[in-house]
């Protein structure tokens, strides 16, 4: 690992949970959580104890364009996927879904083979229109238009936040990555976990994993605990994990290297 100063960020529903392991992760000593109804002030009040070197945070970074726009003078049968296809339809998200620009992520679709039985945990983002919409109706609309499938409404839900984001990665000066929670602690065990963070067991599991990596979360975490949830906490943990190892070069990216849409923002998901 590396003593660099790094942050994990997750949403929670008044805003951003962030967490920085210690200095030193092998010496011991509790990590440090941090609430701000917004990402940018939640970097500042932790780069106030100390400059961020890396940020990871659990939030779709990069958003895809849609196959229309990839693909406007070929029909749609024949698009990648589509019956005309080499090979006929592929399974959204399953082996051999090309993601890619047009279509779904590529992070999403790899993130969901690499869970194994906890694929459900990755939504696939949608089009940069349908997150752009201005209701859910439209949106689903427009996904569907330019992807030939709908939209979650876990995923349009995070509309705001996710924007919020993107502004921010512009002006960030520093290096930001995406992060999958399930993925990282599926890094962190070998495997993917058998039980949800939703259960004891699950949630236990997980920050024994964590402990065990450095990044122990006490259980008075002062304002910031009492801001969030458990789910988020945990969440927020993977992901100051995850940036520790982005920061010592330990990480790799899903794709590797990362795709490119037109918002020219790499787009990965990191563990």
């Amino acid at each position: 690992m590396t003593d660099a100063r790094v942050l994990g960020v997750d949403a929670c529903r008044a805003g951003w949970i962030g967490v920085v392991p210690p200095a030193c992760p092998r010496d011991g000593g509790a990590a440090r959580a941090y609430f701000a109804p917004r990402v940018a002030d939640l970097v500042a009040l932790a780069d106030a104890d100390g400059e961020v070197a890396v940020v990871a945070v659990d939030m779709p970074i990069g958003l895809p364009d849609g196959l229309r726009d990839m693909y406007p003078d070929v029909h749609p049968d024949a698009r990648p996927g589509g019956p005309a296809s080499p090979g006929g339809p592929v399974p959204p998200g399953g082996p051999g879904d090309p993601g890619g620009p047009g279509g779904r992520r590529r992070a999403d679709v790899l993130a969901r083979q690499a869970l194994g039985p906890r694929w459900r945990s990755v939504f696939m983002t949608p089009v940069r229109a349908a997150i752009e919409a201005d209701d859910y109706a439209t949106a689903v609309a427009v996904n569907r238009r330019l992807t030939g499938e709908g939209v979650s409404r876990q995923a349009f839900g995070l509309k705001e936040k996710l924007l919020e984001v993107e502004r921010w990665v512009r002006e960030a000066g520093r290096r930001v990555v995406e992060i999958h929670p399930e993925l990282s602690f599926a890094r962190l065990a070998g495997a993917p976990l058998p039980h949800p963070k939703t259960t004891w067991a699950g949630a236990e599991r997980r920050r024994e994993l964590l402990a065990a990596a450095g990044v122990v979360l006490a259980g008075d975490l002062g304002p910031a605990g009492a801001a969030a949830g458990v789910d988020d906490v945990l969440d927020a943990g993977a992901a100051a994990w995850t940036a520790l190892r982005v920061a010592s070069g330990e990480a790799r990216p899903l794709p590797d290297p990362p795709e490119v849409f037109s918002d020219g923002i790499p787009c990965a998901i990191w563990a």
